[in-house]
């Protein structure tokens, strides 16, 4: 397993697992329920500042609310979405770039016509007039997040599925007798399921930065639902009081998006055969 031994592979993994770590075992590690305020502790520096308090690790937001717990309940929001948004959009786009890339023809015309009408939009701003439409909350990011990235998927995957359905084995397959489902299944599928991982593991840092950016202007997760987003819109009113505040959810951001990216980068090294190939020459 060339992946287990890339050094970015264990770089991104180990940087997921840390955030995977504060997301399940939030509920023991805040300190705090992530919505409840104190407003005689407003602003509050972290504990190791001059002002802050040990039941405060992290210093509060501008309602009392305890900074630390609400980046670690943040957390499974980010997860959450990353993970459903990449599920779905990538299921769509396989389904469609294989059927496109396999049969060709009019099925193909009509995909990649799809394609290019719906990547015409600007998928930030496609993806907040859908919020529009759709209301808050978790599962109405996951679906807009969905309906606006399928496209990543499909057209990336269109052209390897073709430059697959081309090859010698691939032919002889369907010489000796077996229908298109096995090919597909059989042949076609096994040699881009590599490109599909590595797209899933990109799409998951995407979606984290969309989520926040919904969030972020209030079209995101419910208002009582802690999200990264969130907390950058809280504290930038009071950037200049505490600065802090607006620091630690942009460190998170940065962390898991760059997790996801390295990770994706790590298996794109590592299990795509001509990358491989081009290193050994």
């Amino acid at each position: 397993m060339r992946w287990a031994r890339s050094g970015r592979v264990i770089i991104g993994g180990l940087l997921l697992l840390v955030v995977l770590i504060c997301a399940i075992a939030a509920p023991w590690l805040a300190p705090h329920d992530p919505n409840e305020q104190d407003l005689l502790s407003i602003l509050l520096p972290p504990a190791w500042m001059s002002g802050g308090e040990a039941t405060f690790p992290l210093g509060t937001d501008s309602l009392g609310r305890c900074a630390l717990s609400r980046l670690l309940f943040g957390a499974r929001t980010a997860l959450m979405v990353a993970i459903c948004a990449a599920a779905g959009a990538g299921a769509i786009g396989f389904a469609l770039a294989h059927v496109a890339g396999y049969l060709g023809g009019r099925a193909d015309w009509l995909i990649g016509r799809a394609i290019e009408v719906w990547m015409s939009f600007p998928p930030v701003v496609l993806s907040l007039i859908l919020m529009v439409g759709l209301g808050t909350g978790t599962d109405k990011v996951i679906l807009a997040i969905v309906l606006v990235d399928w496209t990543r998927f499909c057209r990336v995957l269109r052209a390897e599925v073709r430059t697959v359905s081309r090859k010698d084995y691939v032919s002889a397959a369907r010489l000796i007798g077996a229908s298109h489902w096995q090919v597909l299944t059989g042949e076609v599928m096994p040699a881009t399921l590599p490109l599909v991982i590595t797209l899933v593991s990109l799409e998951m840092g995407i979606a984290v930065v969309v989520e926040a950016i919904l969030s972020f202007v209030g079209l995101g997760v419910g208002a009582n639902q802690p999200a990264w987003g969130q907390m950058i819109a809280d504290a930038r009113q009071n950037v200049a009081a505490a600065p802090i505040g607006l620091l630690l959810p942009m460190a998170a951001i940065f962390l898991c998006v760059a997790g996801f990216n390295v990770l994706g980068d790590g298996l794109r090294r590592s299990l795509d055969v001509r990358q491989t190939e081009l290193r050994g020459a």
